[in-house]
């Protein structure tokens, strides 16, 4: 797999962006990697609020940051011209500059020969491996559970941080795989899924999740969403390769289209888990969802015990949120799941 090194501490650049959902890399670098994280940078217009301080690029350096990640992405994942003025003056000053955009900053001239001049990095992590394989579809060892969304950016990922934590607390052998940039940051290694030519999509993720030991537990951050007018190919590539054995599907509540394409409806969470187990069974027969877990943010406080209980009843699975309460529910449905196939086999 692809190992990138970051040099810490981070200044998370931001752009002009208003909406969170097009900074969750910044956002969730901040969220699992929050003591590395010391100060944002905003363009003017822009107004989110990570929780950092506010630093221009000399005072970043002035406290002795290293490292100038991009924490926003726009659709398509440009890097706009009104960003480089900034990000030429942070390679200048000597920062490495971190970007998991599809734009390379590699090939941005006025980088590259600020970088020659510093000394500093250009990180490009949303950059697949050379000579990936197209996938076999065999059969591999050891087990798999994947996170797959009624949407882009409901919770995939932090889903399976937390499972990956959960699991591991709980005595299981178990390790995240990131799928994406943030994952990527955040693990420091990983494939980024969404950069694959679609033929070797299914062949990248049988490597970001290869053999393992019988009682090993790959935590597969999921991507896009299998409805996604824009998305879905590379959701059925890594749902193909990862091959799970079971899955948890992400949602947010209060959503109800899919995000950027607003014509279009959210599927329901029963259709995801009946279009993931057509899809899914190609490859594992024995495929089965856990659980569900919802971002309850916009919910009150006093709402997301309900909401939950009411989905759980409605789904027949353990609902929940893993930022409020963790997974360990779904970990156990895991356990149940397993045991049933083979009731002599530990599961963990």
């Amino acid at each position: 797999m692809k190992t990138i090194e970051l040099r810490a501490p981070y200044l998370i650049f931001l752009g002009s962006e208003t909406r969170l959902t097009y900074a969750k890399t910044g956002a969730g670098l901040v969220e699992w990697r929050k003591e590395l994280c010391k100060g944002q940078l905003n363009l003017a217009g822009g107004d989110l609020d990570l929780g950092l301080p506010q630093m221009s690029v000399a005072e970043a350096k002035a406290a002795g940051i290293q490292s100038l990640v991009i924490g926003t992405a726009t659709v398509g994942g440009s890097i706009p011209d009104e960003w480089i003025d900034v990000l030429e003056e942070a390679v200048l000053l000597g920062l490495d500059i971190v970007a998991g955009v599809h734009t390379r900053l590699s090939d941005i001239d006025r980088l590259t020969a600020a970088a020659a001049k510093s000394g500093a990095k250009l990180i490009d992590v949303r950059v697949p491996p050379k000579r990936l394989p197209v996938g076999t579809g065999r059969k591999r060892t050891g087990k798999r559970v994947l996170m797959v969304g009624t949407d882009c950016a409901v919770g995939k990922k932090y889903t399976a941080l937390q499972m990956e934590k959960d699991m591991k607390r709980l005595g299981w052998n178990a390790d995240f795989r990131a799928s994406g940039q943030t994952g990527i940051m955040i693990a420091g290694s990983g494939l980024p899924i969404d950069s694959v030519v679609s033929d070797f999509l299914s062949g990248a993720a049988e490597l970001l999740s290869p053999d393992n030991t019988d009682d090993h537990w790959d935590v597969i951050e999921g991507q896009g969403g299998i409805f996604h007018p824009g998305y879905s190919s590379v959701t059925m590539g890594l749902l193909i390769g990862s091959q799970p054995d079971v899955f948890v599907v992400c949602h947010e509540a209060g959503r109800t289209h899919i995000s950027g394409w607003e014509d279009f409806p959210l599927p329901s969470i029963e259709q995801v888990i009946e279009r993931t187990i057509a899809i899914g069974e190609l490859v594992n027969p024995d495929i089965t969802c856990v659980g569900v877990s919802v971002n309850t943010s916009r919910l009150k406080a006093d709402e997301r015990e309900a909401y939950l209980a009411e989905l759980s009843s409605r789904i027949g699975l353990p609902c929940v949120d893993p930022l409020q309460g963790g997974t360990d529910s779904i970990i156990a449905q895991i356990s149940a799941v397993m045991a049933s196939r083979n009731p002599s086999a530990r599961s963990a």
